[in-house]
């Protein structure tokens, strides 16, 4: 593809995406038409509640879920041009951890715990980058180097099991950033860390992608980690997209009730100890057995009469890119009270 082209086209596009899983008890909706592009260079939040689909969206993406006929797809995942859902397995072998690269969740739940740091890591980089074991071994250091893991050279010869969980997480990292991917996609990489590691991972994400530009999707329940760390923000709910636009315009002017509804459940530094959060009411829906209307209506305090038999579409916000999907957007309503 040349060059001017490739540089000119989104990195990474999503379009009308489901994934839906049968089970014995009916078909579950976890990814229900989602669509978004996300450019080079740019850090993309996916944000919601645990159940809303994001950890599916993301296995979708690299196409690691099951091949037995269990899970059903629909739509198109297009990376440089090429749809990934086309490919076959060995083919996305190929495209996983060489050009896309994932971090996921709990480190230890991707590092082999019987094998030692640097061979975990020089055989990526056999595999995928061709090195010989010589050349691969001292690009092991360098990328531990790289991710602020003092004496390499030691903690190369460690297990997993002798690292702290900050320590792992950025092992895994440096496992993820062996194939110099164009897309790392970071699944809630700070959970179980405290708040000091958890900034300086996250840091640490940021700091590789600005000098690799490279395309980053990072997934978490927590706005304030989106709102200090991606440009573009998508907010999910019962496996849609309900709300998508850059960071800041979210952050200063929300339109979906979810939003706010997360917004307001989050702590904030300058809240005085035990200040009590405004929990969102109820559960998220049944994904076997979704709600017609809008998905949020059973926990949303603007709902309508409207909202509870009538879908409403990703809708632009005017003449912006500030997308939400909702009956009764925040500024509307506000104004209609007012």
């Amino acid at each position: 593809m040349p060059a001017d082209i490739a540089e000119s086209q989104p990195l990474l596009e999503v379009i009308d995406l489901y994934t839906h899983f049968d089970t014995p008890r009916g078909v579950a909706h976890a990814v229900d038409g989602i669509s978004f592009t996300l450019d080079r260079g740019r850090t993309l939040g996916v944000v919601g509640e645990s159940g809303s689909g994001k950890s599916v969206l993301s296995r979708t993406i690299i196409d690691i879920l099951s091949h037995d006929g269990s899970v059903l797809y629909r739509g198109k995942v297009m990376f440089e041009g090429r749809d990934l859902r086309e490919l076959s397995q060995k083919e996305m072998r190929e495209v996983r951890g060489r050009e896309i690269a994932m971090v996921f969740q709990d480190p230890m739940s991707s590092l082999n715990p019987v094998k030692r740091i640097g061979k975990q890591i020089t055989e990526v980089l056999v595999k995928r980058m061709g090195m010989n074991k010589a050349s691969a071994n001292l690009r092991a250091a360098e990328l531990i180097d790289s991710v602020g893991i003092p004496d390499p050279e030691q903690q190369l010869k460690r297990y997993p099991m002798h690292l702290s969980g900050g320590m792992r997480q950025r092992v895994a990292i440096a496992i993820a950033l062996a194939g110099e991917p164009k897309l790392l996609i970071a699944d809630e990489p700070t959970t179980a860390l405290d708040v000091t590691i958890q900034a300086q991972i996250l840091d640490l994400l940021r700091k590789q992608q600005r000098e690799r530009n490279m395309a980053v999707i990072l997934i978490t329940h927590n706005l304030g980690i989106v709102s200090g760390y991606t440009d573009d923000v998508a907010v999910m709910y019962a496996g849609k997209i309900v709300e998508r636009c850059e960071t800041q315009e979210l952050m200063n002017r929300p339109r979906m009730p979810y939003t706010e509804a997360l917004m307001k459940s989050a702590p904030l530094l300058s809240d005085p100890p035990h200040t009590r959060l405004d929990a969102i009411p109820g559960l998220p829906p049944n994904l076997l057995n979704v709600p017609d209307g809008c998905r949020f209506h059973e926990r949303c305090r603007y709902a309508t009469d409207r909202c509870l038999t009538e879908l409403p579409d990703l809708t632009a916000d005017g003449s912006s890119e500030h997308l939400y999907a909702c009956w009764n957007p925040l500024e509307v309503k506000a104004e209609a009270l007012s």
